[in-house]
């Protein structure tokens, strides 16, 4: 059998057609209504100047949101109608804002209903909100978030979210949300492996920040990889950073911390640091318990590259690791040297 295709974060849907009330109850509602049963009605904020607007409420818990006048945007994590299978699609940031802001305002009201522990976190609710609001990640997401703690550890929901609450408030991240938030992805199961690292790029991220380096995400190279960062100090050359997490040791064939790192770091050397070579690697251990980064942090290892940053952060911001080979920018005031 095929492969069930996996839906991607929400975007919108942007037609140029005529449309009006008596088309959208022909060929959204009466379409969805057929294959999914769906009710149709009014939005629960007011529309855009110059647009009316509707929900469209499906048996099976989607829903979608359109809103129409000289063009019209579709914004759904359900099936998309055939009518709209033409359409090209746009983040938030790409549509204009009005229309961003009203759609925004509706889904992060029907999240406040659903899961009011999460949307009690302004800024985490709105940058994700095209994952946990998307077809089929929106289960997994909150549940990564709800019962995994982000990937730490040791550490409530609530500590977790207030920590990424306080760093994403800072708006390091607001030009690139799609680009971030797309990362934690859209599968409906629980990975923790992989969720947990792209919140590694989220604690690599903190790190440069708090020590006053400007970064842009997700840089693409001309040999073909995407590396995580780069780093654009104001007193010296850029450089490019490539992060990597490894799993906690007992979740390993590798049954020690230094061969977690070394193992972790090896599959990165030989892929992109093959091609980047001075590039600076980043070891988040965050997944790491007390005793396991303790047992790091006095061995102090090599991780098969350098210059590299192995580095532990806790949700009270607090950071601990080590350097090893010349850093190429100033990590002072993080613990970490450089």
């Amino acid at each position: 059998m095929p492969r069930e295709s996996v839906a991607g974060p929400l975007r919108f849907r942007w037609s140029h057609e005529t449309w009006d009330r008596s088309r959208v109850r022909r060929d959204l509602h009466a379409s969805l209504d057929e294959a999914l049963g769906a009710r149709l009605d009014g939005p629960w904020y007011r529309p855009p100047p110059g647009y009316d607007a509707c929900r469209l409420e499906m048996d099976n818990g989607d829903r979608a949101l359109f809103a129409w006048g000289e063009d019209a945007f579709w914004l759904g994590n359900t099936q998309t109608p055939e009518a709209l299978w033409r359409t090209e699609k746009y983040t938030f940031e790409e549509v204009p804002y009005p229309v961003a802001r009203w759609a925004q305002r509706e889904l992060l009201a029907e999240l406040q209903v659903q899961d009011p522990w999460l949307t009690a976190y302004d800024h985490v609710a709105w940058f994700f909100l095209p994952v946990l609001l998307s077809k089929d990640g929106r289960g997994s997401s909150r549940a990564f978030f709800a019962d995994h703690a982000a990937g730490f550890p040791d550490a409530t929901t609530d500590d977790a979210l207030d920590f990424y609450e306080r760093f994403l408030s800072t708006g390091v991240f607001d030009d690139y949300r799609y680009t971030m938030a797309a990362k934690l992805g859209t599968s409906r199961q629980v990975d923790l492996t992989r969720m947990s690292a792209t919140m590694g790029e989220f604690n690599a991220a903190k790190v440069l920040t708090d020590a006053g380096q400007p970064i842009v995400p997700e840089v693409q190279m001309d040999s073909g990889h995407a590396l995580d960062y780069r780093v654009e100090p104001v007193d010296g050359p850029s450089a490019l950073v490539e992060v990597t997490r490894p799993s906690r040791p007992v979740d390993r064939a590798a049954g020690t911390p230094a061969a977690a790192v070394r193992g972790t770091a090896g599959s990165k050397t030989d892929g992109q640091l093959a091609a980047h070579p001075d590039a600076v690697l980043f070891v988040d251990c965050s997944s790491f318990h007390d005793d396991e980064w303790a047992t790091l942090a006095a061995e102090r290892p090599a991780v098969g590259h350098r210059p590299a940053v192995v580095f532990r952060v806790r949700p009270d911001g607090s950071t601990a690791g080590y350097a090893t080979g010349t850093v190429p920018f100033d990590l002072s005031g993080t613990g970490l040297g450089g």
